[in-house]
This record gives structure tokens, C-alpha cells and sequence, in this order.
């Protein structure tokens, strides 16, 4: 089923020119699955050069044609679902179940911006004086240097490959290297959907080298990333020598608010569902619940019993409900997470290391902590793992100071039935999303993204093409009528 992966440039897979490869690891079983192509400098000028071939030729297609391309795109990767789906699990370790999903939900970018390729809308501006006209049109920004997480493989290249390509730009797109080959396969949908040579290019390999070739060269005007807050601020740095525009989807540590007039064992059933979906490697997981007192007991004990529930496994195997980590540097860093909590006093309801029956793959059971003071590493640095931390608060300014004190902000969670005290909360959240007894926020045709450390820009929604585009002011002069 899985097979070694070549390099994307021109329209045609080749080797690394050096013939170097990657290896790409089972995280359920640390067993060898393939290997990826390491490009070369050669390799990546090849792929610029491509690049700007292909823009020229993309951004002069009609909006109608590039629909009609994005549209096809969409279906033959629904045709291909289950092959991709298959591809994710042996990757990731995630349920096939969940692999499914997003892998529709990859579709359903390229479907939402096969639309949105079409709604491109300038601006009429009155001019002050009659024989003046003014406007405003927007334009591809260029060749856009994309680079994408492996916690969704194929989701978040789907956000920026549909997008760029909508707007008119070519696209160069490097996958995180735990997981390449379900963003190849969109790739291999866009190229058998229509898009013309260079205008998308892959590349896989060393990804600091990558990043600092491609964001250098003058070919590339703009950068898209999806990673940590750390890498986020690295690549900024790279893109200011020259002035580069960036939008960046970064890390989070999402606030859950859990207020006195809710049913707390069903927000618990509703919050742990959402928290261990992905091993907790999501990067709008809920990651602090903060629980009102009066409802802290029962909330505590549903998460831990519902956490105690799950089924771990193989990502392919019937029944899974959680699988493993995606590599050893995530496995470790939980375990230092729980061990820190624990020892600043915090109760462990649940899990708290590896599960019992399980010798090999990136395992970790679904955990639960209770009383967590804030002063634990666990309430500062996001987890990306299935780790719940929970602690109590008294009142409303309380938990919003709380909530607020970190210098992420990319999704929160609101749990009440008062609409005074939730409207209040979503709007006092320093978050750019924000779910109101509500924990599934990504969605195509809604815009995704964060606010403070955790980024800037935004994909998805109709505004998530305005990204890949520049606006361009237009006054004419009119002639005198003879």
C-alpha cells in the first residue's frame, strides 16, 4: 500500500538529483514504512524555476477554468478516499474513522475555493472630480512557498494548495516529513485534475534547509505555514529580509470555560471526545478546563471514566479509538508534562503513562489531571498529546484573566446556557475562534486562524483567499470629450 515518494517539479516525479532519501516510520508500530525524497539546492532552484513558469501560465486562466480544475481536484480525491484515508493511518497512527474525515474535509477545500475562485471581488470608488474613475482589483500575490504540518496531513496542505491556487498563484508546498504521502496524493489530484506544470510543485527533504532556500529567493512573495509558535517565528524572520507577505497558523493552548448553569458530566462526555480526538495532537485541542467549583467533582470524574474508556490501538484496526503519538519527541514531552504536574500537586484521575499491553509504537494513555495550579508547565506550554488538565475557578473575571495570560490565542470554548455570561465570553476570549457549547470549529467555509503568538492571517471562509492576493489601486484620468 505505501510506497517511496519522489520529488513533484515541472509536472513529472523525479529522484532527489542526488538520490538521497528519508525514511518515514509506523508511529503504531516504530516499523519502517518508506522513503521520501531529500531534495538537493539544485532540487529546489528546480523547483522556483518551475514555479514562476507555472504562474505565468495559472494566473492567466480563466476564473471559470480554474473552478472547473479546483472542482475536479475535489472529486477525484473523494474518489480516492480510501486510499488516502489508508495512508494517513499507516502515517500518523490516527483512527481510520478520523482519516476519513479529514480527508473529506480536504476535499471540501478544494470544492469551497473552486467557488471562491469566481468571487474575486474588486472595489468602485467615487471619485472626487467627473472626469476622474477609481478602483481597486486584486491581483495573484505570486509563487507562494507553503509548509505544512503532520498533525493533519492532508487537511492543512489542502487549506493552502485550494487557496493559492483559486487565487491565481503556483505554489511550492513542503509536508512535514512524519507524513508526506497524503499530501502527494493532493498533489497528484491537482496534476491529474488539469493544473498545468509548475504550477503546483512537492518537495520533501531537510526542512530548514527547504525553508531558508525557498523563502530567500526573490521568486517566492509569499510564505504560508502551519506549525509550532517557535518554527512560526523563525520562518518570520526569514521572510522579513525581503519583505515577504506571511500568514501562519501557529500553536495554541485552547481555554475551556465550563460555567455553573451547564450539565457537566455531558460537557465532560462532549470536552474528552474533542480532547483525545487525534491523540490530542490538534492544534486547536481544548487544552486548559477550567471548571466552575460548584460543577468541578462531576465534570472531573465523567472526563477521567470517559478517558479510562477509550480504545488504544493500531490506527487500522477495528474499534480504535485513539492511536499512538506521531514520534518519540511528542511521546517524551507528555511524560515530562505529567511528571511536572504531579509533582507540583496536581491529581492524576486517569492514565499518567504508557498502557499496560502495549510494548511498542509512540503510546501514551489518555490522561486526566486534576486540581493543576497554574504554575505547572502543562497550564503554560501547549501539550499536543492526550493530556486533559482541569481546575477549578469562582467567578467570571477570574477565569478570563486566567484564560487570557498566555500569549496564545487561536481557539477557546464557552460552556453555558446563560446567554449573557457566553456572549460575554466569546467576546472577552483573546482567541481568533471561539466554540460556544460547541468544539468542532473547522470547517471549510469558515475562516481559521489565531490571534497573539498564534499567528496571523487566516485560511478558509471567503476571506481566507484575500491571503494570496494583493490589491491594486487604479485612477484614471479621463480625456476630455471633443
Amino acid at each position: 500500500m505505501y510506497h517511496d515518494l519522489d520529488l513533484f517539479i515541472a509536472g513529472d516525479w523525479r529522484a532527489a538529483s542526488d538520490g538521497a532519501t528519508k525514511a518515514v516510520q509506523d508511529p503504531a508500530t516504530e516499523e519502517h514504512l518508506g522513503t521520501i525524497a531529500a531534495a538537493t539546492e539544485a532540487d529546489i532552484d528546480a523547483a522556483l524555476d518551475a514555479a514562476k513558469a507555472g504562474f505565468a501560465d495559472w494566473r492567466r486562466r480563466g476564473t471559470w477554468e480554474r473552478a472547473a480544475i479546483l472542482r475536479k481536484a475535489a472529486d477525484l480525491i473523494r474518489e480516492r478516499l480510501e486510499e488516502i484515508a489508508t495512508l494517513m493511518s499507516l502515517e500518523t497512527g490516527k483512527p481510520i474513522a478520523e482519516a476519513r474525515g479529514e480527508t473529506g474535509a480536504a476535499a471540501d477545500q478544494f470544492e469551497w475555493y473552486s467557488e471562491e475562485t469566481k468571487r474575486i471581488y474588486g472595489q468602485i470608488i467615487e471619485a472626487r472630480t467627473a472626469d476622474s474613475r477609481m478602483a481597486v482589483i486584486y491581483q495573484p500575490v505570486g509563487v507562494v512557498a507553503a509548509f505544512s504540518a503532520w498533525n493533519f496531513p492532508a487537511l492543512l496542505p489542502a487549506r493552502k494548495l485550494a487557496a493559492a491556487l483559486a487565487a491565481g498563484c503556483s505554489i511550492i508546498i513542503k509536508p512535514a516529513g512524519e507524513a508526506p504521502a497524503c499530501c502527494a496524493a493532493l498533489v497528484r489530484a491537482c496534476h491529474d485534475a488539469g493544473v498545468p506544470a509548475g504550477a503546483v510543485n512537492f518537495l520533501t527533504g531537510n526542512s530548514g534547509m527547504i525553508a531558508r532556500r525557498l523563502i530567500a529567493s526573490p521568486i517566492v512573495r509569499k510564505v504560508s505555514v502551519t506549525g509550532s509558535v517557535p518554527v512560526g517565528k523563525e520562518i518570520l524572520r526569514l521572510a522579513a529580509d525581503g519583505v515577504k507577505k506571511v500568514s501562519m497558523e501557529l500553536g495554541g493552548h485552547g481555554p475551556v470555560l465550563i460555567f455553573d448553569d451547564v450539565d457537566a458530566e455531558a460537557a465532560a462526555e462532549t470536552c474528552a471526545a474533542t480532547k483525545f480526538r487525534n491523540c490530542g495532537q490538534v492544534c486547536i485541542s481544548p487544552s486548559r478546563f477550567f471548571v466552575h467549583e460548584s460543577q468541578y467533582d462531576r465534570f472531573a470524574n465523567r472526563f477521567a471514566e470517559v478517558a479510562r474508556s477509550l480504545k488504544l490501538g493500531r490506527g487500522l484496526d477495528d474499534g480504535v479509538q485513539m492511536g499512538p503519538m506521531a514520534n518519540a519527541r511528542g511521546l517524551a514531552t507528555v511524560q515530562e508534562l505529567v511528571a511536572d504536574a504531579t509533582e507540583r500537586g496536581a491529581d492524576l484521575l486517569a492514565g499518567g503513562g504508557r498502557p499496560d499491553g502495549i510494548n511498542r509504537g509512540f503510546f501514551f494513555s489518555p490522561t486526566v489531571l486534576g486540581n493543576v495550579p497554574d504554575e505547572a508547565r502543562i497550564m503554560q506550554e501547549e501539550p499536543f498529546g492526550p493530556i486533559a488538565p482541569i481546575t477549578p475557578f469562582r467567578d467570571y473575571d477570574e477565569v478570563i484573566e486566567r484564560a487570557n495570560a498566555l500569549p496564545f490565542g487561536l481557539a477557546g470554548y464557552v460552556f453555558s446556557n446563560n446567554l449573557g455570561v457566553a456572549t460575554r465570553a466569546y467576546e472577552d476570549l483573546e482567541c481568533g475562534m471561539v466554540g460556544v457549547n460547541e468544539m468542532l470549529l473547522a470547517t471549510a467555509e469558515a475562516p481559521f486562524g489565531g490571534v497573539k503568538e498564534s499567528g496571523m492571517g487566516r485560511e478558509g471562509g471567503s476571506i481566507g483567499i484575500l491571503d494570496y492576493l494583493d490589491p491594486k489601486y487604479v485612477k484614471i484620468k479621463l480625456n476630455a470629450v471633443k
